[in-house]
């Protein structure tokens, strides 16, 4: 009888070289997605990265990482608020504008979703430069909340999101060194 050896998170991700120009290696994760042993254990790695932390909320960005922040949230019992490209929430928004390599975005948060005071875990999918978190998280302490951590299921160190992100706890399950 031949042994059952688990897989490790590294090998449910697929890499595409030259993607989505040459010299890059892209890596995709809806090959976790689709692997119901590789989602399971992805999200259990991320919330295990939340065993000793106190907190009251859980934020998702756009959009990976609603898949990811959805089920941490309700395995810890925690409401999931969203943070959007602008335009796409019913409510009353705040929004935050940040740059990208080519141009700028927004994104917004219901107003109402952060109460003063709160303690909040960012998840996102992937760390590369860390704009979108940046973001997001200063949406989150202009409504007077508290970024108490930012998790994700890769890191691309190549790009030095963590840098521009130092003054949070960062935690990543997978780090590559590359872009």
């Amino acid at each position: 009888m031949e042994s059952c050896k688990k897989k490790k998170i590294e090998e449910y991700i697929r890499s595409i070289p030259d993607f989505p120009q040459e010299g890059i290696i892209f890596r995709d994760v809806t090959s976790i997605l689709e692997d119901a042993d590789g989602f399971a254990l992805a999200i259990n790695s991320m919330q295990k990265l939340l065993e000793d932390v106190d907190v009251d909320v859980i934020v998702g960005t756009e959009s990976r990482g609603f898949i990811f922040g959805a089920p941490i949230a309700y395995n810890l019992h925690k409401p999931l608020v969203l943070v959007r490209k602008k335009g796409k929430l019913p409510c009353e928004t705040v929004e935050q504008s940040y740059d990208l390599e080519y141009g700028s975005a927004v994104i917004e948060m219901h107003k109402d979703s952060i109460k003063p005071g709160q303690k909040v875990v960012i998840i996102d999918d992937l760390i590369a430069t860390g704009g979108t978190v940046e973001a997001a998280a200063k949406l989150i302490e202009s409504l007077g909340g508290e970024v108490v951590k930012l998790v994700f299921l890769m890191e691309l160190a190549g790009l030095k999101g963590r840098e521009r992100l130092k003054k949070y706890d960062v935690q990543s399950v997978i780090c590559y060194e590359g872009k």
